[in-house]
């Protein structure tokens, strides 16, 4: 089965029904579980704007993706701080990440769908993870606030392994918690840095245009692209996936 989006289509290859019998599937948390990016958007705008940052002209949603969405801190505070030290860069950082925060508890919602992929899930006795560049307290909240605490088995934070998304260290580390293989497990990623990191580490990478550019996403190589987890994409996949051997019942779009 050959898997596609729009005008850019996979190799038959990439099909999920290579990894029967399925054991995990990991997942990133902004832009992924819920669309957080806007509110990553408006935290940084709001705080750039305070210290006059382009001569107090606010940042569009271009540089944001251009520059910011889908990284780690980190690479953020250098790239848009180049001559500030780094250690002011970081502060920064833990400023825009508790106004996030602050926008993340009134506002965030989960993806269409969301619910009914993790049903798909659960009832397959799959492992899973969240594997994300988001500091720790971003990271809990957001799924705690998505109802999804008693979900996820193990949640990989990015900055606390030897090297952060875009490399492949965040998932190759999932997959060790996990004690899953590469060979049987997949990955859901919104973001170029993300899919990247997932292709790097040999598993399969269904990305989510939740925010980004499709043509963005696919130079990162995914499998193929979903609007969210009602797409009628996945389930097609997914349901081939359980012809193939996967634990349960057949998949239902």
């Amino acid at each position: 089965m050959t898997v596609s989006s729009g005008e850019n289509s996979a190799d038959s290859k990439c099909s999920l029904s290579g990894l029967a019998p399925l054991e995990a599937v990991l997942f990133d948390i902004d832009g992924t579980l819920c669309d957080s990016d806007p509110l990553h958007y408006y935290a940084f705008r709001e705080l750039l704007l305070q210290i006059g940052y382009n001569g107090g002209v606010p940042i569009t949603e271009e540089f944001f993706i251009e520059n910011i969405a889908g990284k780690h801190g980190d690479d953020v505070a250098r790239g848009i701080f180049p001559d500030w030290d780094l250690e002011k860069g970081l502060k920064f950082m833990d400023d825009k990440e508790a106004l996030f925060r602050k926008f993340a508890k009134e506002q965030v919602k989960p993806l269409d769908g969301l619910h009914k992929i993790r049903k798909w899930i659960e009832d397959r006795g799959l492992k899973r993870a969240a594997v994300t560049n988001a500091p720790r307290p971003n990271a809990e909240l957001m799924i705690s606030l998505l109802g999804l605490s008693d979900f996820f088995q193990a949640v990989v934070i990015g900055s606390e392994c030897d090297r952060a998304k875009p490399f492949p260290d965040p998932y190759l580390k999932a997959l060790e918690v996990l004690q899953v293989s590469k060979d049987n497990t997949f990955i859901f990623e919104d973001s170029a840095s993300g899919i990247k990191a997932g292709v790097a580490a040999g598993m399969p990478v269904v990305g989510l245009t939740t925010r980004n550019p499709e043509s963005l996403l696919m130079e990162a190589k995914p499998v193929f692209l979903i609007r969210d987890y009602d797409d009628p994409k996945l389930w097609a996949a997914l349901a081939e996936l359980d012809q193939k051997g996967a634990p349960g019942a057949a998949a239902t779009a």
